[in-house]
């Protein structure tokens, strides 16, 4: 799964992109490429189950994010989200939107002043417009090839027009399509496009460490003028953040107890909203060798959930042994969670929970 950060010029995006990877990317360097970090997603339960099956190694489920390049020249005023940019946006799976909210004389605002509230609409109407390039495009080539079309082909693409030319007024209105209802059919309609405005985003309000504490009144004041289901909201003071993960974690927690920050950090706090903007739970596997993290969608089986420990696994998949966290928790070993009944044996079609530990019994 791969989460790209966007934002425009002098928004701090890159150093939100350092904080959540614990990255050094250059804050201030103008570059074409793009910089790529994965994140460790933090997961309490390891630790235990760690203490418990003493493994060679513990290993956390990861989340790739991708902060993009400088936008485009002149983009938000002169020029819209094309090209190659487009392409990167398109790629992703979820998006980070970067708004800034600070003050800061050596860097720049965007506009005449820093207006959080004005750069959120700007970007809102760059993604939207984005989309409905797209989407009049397809209705435009729609239109002009059905002349010849046989009679399910006719049907299929009338189906698509009329859905789409839905879609093309709400893009009209300008509010995006975060809280359209679709069906599956129109859903594999949609997955050849890319839609900016279906993708999960996350708005992250970028802010100065005065407004450390101040985080529920800017979030209630900017997400009041949105309330699509998938745009998720939070504030992040992303220089205090990156600065913060630099340090070992000791010195993170000294520092963040003076400064009075949330006792989670930034890194954990984006690293849990993009696990729920990607609809993501995590299944663990536990032994003398290794216990581990598995990021799944939520409603995965566990035929397809053993495939993303090994293929082997889900081509030879016999059954499943699933326990939850908190009876592992309880029972401390596998023997007496077996001896007590809660070590359950679950078929193919069993849909995973999140923090289940399971072992998967195969034949190939």
């Amino acid at each position: 799964m791969e989460i790209t950060i966007l934002g425009l010029p002098q928004s701090g995006k890159t150093t939100v992109f350092n904080a959540v990877t614990r990255g050094n990317a250059q804050v201030s360097a103008y570059s074409n490429k793009p910089n790529i970090g994965v994140a460790k997603v933090p997961d309490e339960r390891l630790v235990l189950l760690s203490d418990l099956f003493k493994p060679e190694r513990t290993v956390q489920a990861e989340v790739t994010y991708t902060d993009l390049p400088v936008a485009p020249q002149g983009l938000g005023k002169t020029q819209g989200i094309s090209g190659e940019y487009l392409n990167m946006l398109q790629r992703s799976d979820a998006l980070v939107l970067v708004i800034r909210d600070f003050e800061d004389p050596s860097v720049p605002s965007f506009g005449d002043s820093v207006d959080s509230e004005a750069d959120l609409n700007t970007m809102f109407y760059e993604l939207v417009f984005s989309d409905l390039e797209i989407v009049g495009r397809r209705i435009d080539k729609l239109e002009s090839n059905k002349k010849g079309l046989k009679a399910q082909q006719l049907d299929e693409a009338n189906y698509e027009l009329e859905f789409l030319s839905k879609l093309k007024q709400k893009l009209e209105e300008g509010v995006g399509l975060w809280d359209y209802e679709y069906t599956d059919k129109d859903m594999k309609l949609l997955s050849g496009f890319q839609l900016l405005t279906v993708k999960p985003l996350i708005v992250v309000i970028n802010i100065g460490e005065e407004n450390i504490g101040n985080e529920t009144i800017i979030e209630d004041k900017l997400s009041g003028s949105f309330s699509k289901s998938k745009i998720i909201t939070t504030c992040i003071s992303g220089k205090t953040e990156m600065d913060l993960s630099q340090m070992d974690e000791d010195e993170e927690k000294e520092f963040r107890d003076s400064l009075g920050l949330q006792t989670e950090s930034g890194l954990n706090r984006m690293l849990r909203l993009s696990y729920g903007a990607l609809d993501l739970i995590s299944f663990i596997t536990v032994g003398e060798d290794e216990v581990r993290a598995w990021p799944i969608t939520k409603g995965t089986s566990a035929l397809k959930a053993s495939g993303k420990i090994h293929s082997d696994l889900e081509r030879g998949f016999i059954r499943a042994e699933v326990i939850s966290y908190e009876d592992m928790k309880e029972c401390q070993t596998l023997a007496i969670a077996r001896e007590r009944g809660l070590l359950r044996q679950e078929g193919k079609d069993y849909i995973v929970g999140d923090g289940e530990i399971m072992h998967v019994l195969f034949n190939v």
